[in-house]
């Protein structure tokens, strides 16, 4: 139906717009990284002020916010998931759940266990879209699943660069971004407000 089809364009580019949203965060939490490592550490604890106490409650958004869009791009949007889609997918999805868990807790303490999760969905989602640019021949694995993992199917709404691999690894490093602010506030204070915390 049209009108079917004009909500899951919509959809689509709205994942898209948060996708590119996500990646400027990136780019200026990379930034703020690379001041403090050159001793200028004024933006980084700026920032660390400002997501003070939300860190993990921002983790547990960008985990379900991908959750959700994988889910969407399958079951609704037609997609289907290859190899390394489900690499990935396994990496993300328990993330939506443990970080609201610990965020509900203020247990910053957690947080680092978690690290190892979006690092190696990075790892993975690296390696497919090396895949997907010919860069990495496509394993044979990848034609079982039915679509291959070279293929991009959000060209058209995806802004003409991003793909769903290209999304993952967006969201897979603003989860370790949120995730290092968290476990690196000091032991004694939980770095995230619990959900019953007065105002």
């Amino acid at each position: 139906m049209p009108h079917d089809h004009g909500t899951k364009h919509d959809v689509i580019v709205a994942l898209s717009v948060l996708g590119v949203a996500g990646q400027v965060l990136v780019a200026l939490g990379l930034l703020i990284g690379l001041l403090a490592l050159a001793g200028l550490r004024g933006p980084l604890d700026a920032l660390r002020n400002l997501l003070w106490g939300y860190e993990l409650w921002g983790a547990f958004v960008v985990a379900a916010i991908a959750t959700g869009g994988s889910l969407f791009y399958s079951q609704i949007g037609g997609a289907i998931p290859c190899e390394f889609c489900w690499f990935q997918r396994v990496l993300m999805y328990p993330l939506s759940i443990l970080t609201l868990l610990i965020a509900a807790r203020g247990d910053n303490r957690a947080a680092r266990y978690l690290i190892p999760f979006p690092v190696v969905g990075a790892g993975s989602s690296i390696y497919h879209m090396l895949i997907e640019r010919g860069v990495i021949v496509e394993p044979k694995a990848c034609l079982l699943s039915g679509g291959g993992c070279s293929v991009n199917w959000i060209t058209r709404d995806g802004f003409g660069y991003l793909t769903i691999p290209t999304l993952a690894l967006t969201a897979f490093l603003l989860l370790i971004g949120f995730l290092v602010l968290a476990s690196a506030g000091e032991s004694e204070v939980p770095a995230t407000l619990p959900a019953h915390a007065e105002r």
